[in-house]
């Protein structure tokens, strides 16, 4: 005999560090397809430059005379001279790398969302004792998230079916046969979807405590080996049992051998196998264990009672339909669950409180790891060229770049794609020996007038930014990609992700050798624009990860920008071609095969501006400067002898923008009650210890610290964020007093003033 407890049933779920994720703005599968088959839509050509052999004599004069026309497509590129051609200088037989491995369906924004929503569906599946198989239908592996979004925005299952919307499902999922489709979506989403929708409707009411309508009725869950009958609705058998083998499965795509729960995973329909995929192939069985049964009663007994009494309605009567949970020990009746369930499940189960846990940790931030093995030029073109080659099954030289473009797209966007790229990125020149010659290139060869003209040239990627009109050629330190250059070996497909350039600015990659790189630009104006796109489509990964666009680990498909009117151009760079992309300009693209490239930034005084808004924006994000743009200024200041009139010009207004925020500030400060000031050389200071700590800007003309902690230090914007100390305690830190700047501003207008002639 059993008394019935009172017992409070609220489950105990960890609470989430954020706040609920917003939703994102869905894009429909049909919108990236033509009769049920992806097309990618090629955007507009960026402009194509050809100077003449004078006007190439001066790179940032020429940059600067076509710039009114480029910077509106973002990037563009200049074809030099047909007489120039500088001699390839790395040490080929000694040059080696480690690639970076790409999983190209994973740098697509879209598509790893997809994954990640499968992830969490084959856990919360997992945790029931129950493997998720995929379903394919019309040779595609059905895209499970969208399904789940677009019936969701229909109105949810009882309203689809209610109203024969399948039809229309199937539709904006691309299917062709629209009737027949939606009545397998139908059962698909019956299957896997709905039970999860319901569950996942609880995990906002239990988390976030919003009131909930359930309409429809809580399916039963029935194991799919059971001979116990199933709901009362009848439902398509999805599978074969599993004791039989099926041709329909697939091998283990790469997303599901790295993953544990995506492993889970299987791919199976009714129809014609998937194309590319082996037949007879099992994926994640579960290592079934003893049954619920007798590992209930193999379990030691710390409390009796508290075993088997049901944690959700507190009765203990059916003992034999109480489960005990492998996480957490409570127990509940299998009919008191979320989702009911009619059989014990097999191997391990998990109750709704350790699901609901396990469902709402977010997935783990997305990066790029290093193969395995180290590379020389020679090896890494013949597996390139061999990849490429078995691929397209034609000789690389054959392939057809737009071939190679679309083709490119349709993997990214495909959930069940498997293939991987390797990428030799970001290599630093000072380690390698750069593709432009140098002074290294002259030993024991002073005399070589050929390889000395290519030393001196202004489009050596090792002379830009140092060239005297050039803004960075003030910054003392070698800051590595960015002043000293960078090189990219790649391969078919590998790809550099959707950014724009440290401190918005200017970039160039000359490409030595090797097949094409297509390039995809949007122009700086549209870079807002652009982050509210892809903010707007993929929130959940932005959710956590909000500087994942800082990362350079995520593409997006041109043409859902195009669709949100975000202007994008392409260009396909071929050897010996110059790729320019102008401040703020948001780019991406991959390698059509085996190539070297060679980039770095440079900055002409038309930068000065917008690199002033730029670290404005940084600090807003509180994201860490590469160098200090007001020391620059100052720097460019106090030898305004090398600036020309229209430089120091921009140089006067951007220096008095800042002498003005100065003033502002510093009376806020004083009127704060801050007494004590100390003159400090910030430029001494590594930039590591002289940043605000509220914003991360890089410190130079003024800071404020507490004598708290006085290694800490705030800037003008922040110094009552700094700590809670009383304003009398705080030191006010200065590299310039105010009377100072009026002198500097006199000596750089006056530069300003000067006639072309002087």
């Amino acid at each position: 005999m059993s008394a019935k407890r009172d017992i409070k049933c609220k489950l105990e779920i960890d609470e989430p560090k954020q706040k609920e994720c917003p939703e994102g703005k869905f894009i429909d599968p049909v919108s990236l397809m033509e009769k049920g088959k992806f097309v990618f839509k090629v955007p507009p050509e960026a402009p194509v430059f050809e100077p003449t052999a004078e006007e190439f004599k001066d790179p940032l004069k020429y940059i600067a005379k076509i710039r009114s026309v480029a910077q509106e497509h973002g990037i563009c590129k200049i074809r030099p001279p047909s007489n120039w051609h500088p001699p390839f200088c790395v040490d080929v037989d000694n040059f080696k790398f480690t690639p970076r491995i790409q999983k190209l369906n994973e740098l697509d924004a879209s598509t790893r969302v997809k994954l990640n929503f499968l992830e969490k569906i084959a856990k919360y599946w997992h945790l029931q004792g129950i493997r998720i198989k995929i379903p394919v239908l019309e040779q595609r592996a059905v895209d499970l998230y969208s399904l789940y979004k677009i019936v969701e925005f229909e109105g949810g299952f009882d309203v689809v079916c209610s109203e024969k919307k399948w039809g229309k499902v199937a539709g904006r999922m691309g299917y062709v046969c629209e009737k027949s489709s939606g009545s397998v979506l139908k059962s698909h989403h019956e299957r896997w979807l709905n039970p999860f929708s319901l569950f996942h409707a609880t995990i906002k009411d239990e988390i976030y405590n919003k009131p909930i309508k359930r309409e429809s009725k809580v399916p039963i869950i029935k194991e799919e080996n059971s001979s116990v009958s199933n709901s009362p609705t009848k439902r398509a058998r999805l599978s074969p049992d599993d004791d039989n083998e099926s041709d329909d499965y697939i091998k283990d795509p790469f997303y599901l051998m790295e993953n544990k729960e995506l492993r889970k995973l299987q791919f199976f329909g009714a129809g014609p196998k998937m194309a590319g995929f082996s037949s007879k192939c099992r994926i994640g069985h579960l290592k079934s264990k003893e049954s619920k049964k007798s590992k209930r009663r193999s379990k030691p007994a710390v409390n009796y009672l508290d075993k088997y009494y049901c944690q959700k309605c507190g009765s203990g009567k059916s003992e034999e339909t109480i489960l005990i949970c492998d996480g957490c020990d409570l127990s509940f009746h299998m009919e008191c669950l979320i989702i009911p369930l009619t059989t014990v499940p097999k191997g391990e189960w998990r109750c709704n409180k350790c699901v609901i846990n396990e469902v709402i940790k977010p997935s783990d931030a997305f990066g790029f790891e290093q193969a395995q093995r180290e590379y020389t030029l020679q090896q890494f073109g013949e597996m390139a060229d061999q990849f490429k080659s078995k691929y397209f099954n034609m000789p690389v030289h054959l392939v057809p770049t737009d071939k190679v473009e679309q083709e490119y797209w349709k993997i990214v966007s495909s959930i069940d794609s498997t293939v991987i790229a390797e990428y030799g990125a970001d290599l630093h020149t000072m380690d390698h020996g750069s593709g432009f010659p140098t002074g290294l290139a002259l030993n024991g060869n002073e005399d070589n007038t050929f390889y000395k003209s290519y030393i001196e040239d202004h489009w050596n990627l090792n002379n830009i930014p140092i060239l005297k009109d050039s803004v960075l050629s003030f910054i003392n330190a070698d800051i590595s990609g960015m002043k000293i250059p960078w090189m990219y070996v790649g391969m078919c497909f590998s790809t550099f992700c959707w950014h724009n350039e440290d401190h918005w600015s200017y970039s160039i990659n000359y490409l030595h050798w090797g097949e094409p790189k297509t390039w995809y630009g949007v122009p700086g104006a549209s870079a807002e624009a652009f982050e509210e796109v892809m903010k707007e489509t993929t929130p959940e990964l932005f959710h956590s990860q909000p500087d994942l666009l800082h990362q350079l680990v995520t593409i997006l498909n041109p043409n859902i920008l195009m669709k949100a009117n975000v202007p994008i151009y392409r260009t396909d760079q071929n050897a010996g071609e110059f790729v320019v992309t102008f401040p703020r300009s948001y780019h991406t693209g991959f390698n059509q095969g085996y190539n070297f490239a060679e980039a770095v930034n440079f900055a002409p005084a038309d930068w000065i501006s917008i690199g002033r808004e730029c670290v404005n924006h940084y600090s807003s994000l509180k994201r860490i400067c590469v160098f200090s743009h007001d020391e620059l200024i100052c720097k460019m200041v106090n030898s305004c002898d090398d600036l020309t009139p229209k430089a120091a010009e921009l140089v006067y207004d951007d220096l008095n923008e800042m002498v003005k925020f100065e003033r502002v500030q510093r009376k806020a400060l004083l009127d704060w009650g801050v007494t004590e000031a100390d003159f400090v050389e910030f430029e001494h200071q590594v930039d590591d210890l002289r940043q605000c700590m509220v914003c991360n800007t890089t410190l130079y003309v003024s800071a404020v610290s507490c004598s708290c902690d006085p290694k800490r230090l705030a800037c003008l914007r922040h110094f009552k964020q700094l700590c809670d100390c009383p304003a009398q305690m705080h030191v006010f830190k200065y590299r310039y007093t105010l009377d100072e700047f009026p002198p500097l501003l006199r000596k750089v207008k006056a530069k300003a003033e000067q006639t072309c002639d002087d």
